[in-house]
């Protein structure tokens, strides 16, 4: 799986999130919500941290918060090894059923 839903907000802001989806082809994060590109990082270029409230993403000076749905499959895709305790039970669960 290569696309992810979820919300998204921005750190800091007191405005609400927006769905979006999480694109990760080609070493590439691409976040659009409906038709509209909100971003497009190369993985290279975004440090991600899975906290209890979301993936921080960092790229370009700015920080998001993603609410990803499939939060197992999703850091395992971005090859995170760590997290809060929940979703390493979440990754390690799925890392056993492959």
């Amino acid at each position: 799986m290569s696309a992810y839903e979820g919300l998204l907000r921005v750190e800091g802001e007191d405005e609400p999130p927006i769905g979006v989806v999480v694109d990760l082809t080609d070493g590439r994060m691409r976040v659009s919500a409906g038709d509209i590109e909100v971003a497009d990082w190369s993985l290279d270029e975004v440090r991600v941290a899975a906290l209890l409230d979301g993936f921080h993403v960092r790229a370009e000076g700015d920080e998001v918060v993603l609410e990803i749905e499939d939060e197992g499959h999703f850091a395992l895709d971005l090859g995170l090894k760590s997290g809060h305790p929940a979703l390493r039970r979440k990754m390690a669960a799925l890392l056993r059923d492959d």
